[in-house]
């Protein structure tokens, strides 16, 4: 989705910028067009937000704190909204008239809330949502025209990009703080899409296997990739390992360099921020 007001991209401009929002903090990353690399990637966690906000106010207080990165005219400007106000509506019965239909059976929606949608790039999938309105209005008023996804859109068309034909299922788990998704896929189709919220590792493995089992899938058989923030040190992956016997970390292989001064990370870490310019 693209902002709609009109507005003049600078083209002199090197750096195309990509920055991912939810209540639990904010992700960017800076790509330099001409020498194809990552020049800047960084995170900003928020404790004890809980709505758009103060949200809203983080954003302002990390914009001022580190103008240096933030206050520069972009090539582009890409976001992605993290939160769990999504469904998927398979193509065919799709109509952008009925949005909060869609939305209602999963979600509490109000009467004010502003509600569009993203066409799945590579499946017959659209992605109804619920965007942070009042962050791209101040995105807006920095930057000008910019797009915007939800992040479920992005996670889903770059898994699309990786799969094969396999007649198994395919299990990729996105790990995020206090909130993950499942994504199932069968011979490229997308048999489900879930987010759960979590606080332990208890509830984590139990959300897991619950999925596993209600889809009928055989944890000695099946396939798993983590994305996102876990590793294996991690006790999410532990005890992932302890029922599940294929476990491993999705692979990426980027198009573009990453400068010396970012710490090296493991490609599947920051998937979706990565593949969102």
């Amino acid at each position: 989705m693209e902002t709609t007001n009109k507005h003049i991209e600078d083209q002199t401009n090197l750096n195309k910028l990509s920055i991912q929002i939810s209540l639990n903090g904010l992700s960017f990353c800076i790509l330099n067009t001409i020498d194809n690399t990552i020049t800047a990637l960084q995170h900003f966690p928020f404790s004890n937000v809980t709505n758009p906000l103060q949200l809203e106010s983080e954003i302002v207080s990390i914009f001022e704190k580190h103008n240096d990165l933030f206050d520069q005219s972009f090539q582009s400007v890409t976001v992605s909204h993290i939160n769990t106000l999504s469904t998927f509506v398979p193509k065919p019965l799709f109509s952008d008239k009925n949005l909060a239909d869609y939305l209602k059976y999963n979600n509490k929606i109000l009467a004010n809330d502003y509600m569009t949608f993203d066409v799945i790039a590579n499946n017959d999938m659209v992605n109804v949502y619920i965007p942070y309105v009042n962050v791209n209005n101040l995105l807006f008023e920095k930057y000008g025209a910019f797009h915007y996804k939800h992040f479920a859109t992005i996670l889903l068309e770059n898994i699309f990009q990786l799969t094969n034909s396999s007649e198994e299922s395919t299990v990729y788990v996105h790990v995020q703080k206090e909130q993950f998704e499942i994504v199932v896929i069968q011979q490229k189709k997308l048999i489900l899409y879930n987010s759960f919220e979590y606080t332990s590792s208890e509830d984590f493995i139990y959300y897991l296997l619950f999925t596993i089992e209600q889809l009928q899938l055989n944890t000695d058989t099946l396939q798993l990739y983590f994305l996102g923030d876990i590793t294996k040190k991690d006790v999410l992956y532990s005890v992932t390992y302890t029922y599940v016997r294929n476990v491993s970390f999705l692979q990426k292989n980027y198009s573009f360099n990453f400068s010396a001064a970012i710490t090296p990370t493991e490609s599947h870490r920051n998937f979706t921020l990565l593949t969102n310019f």
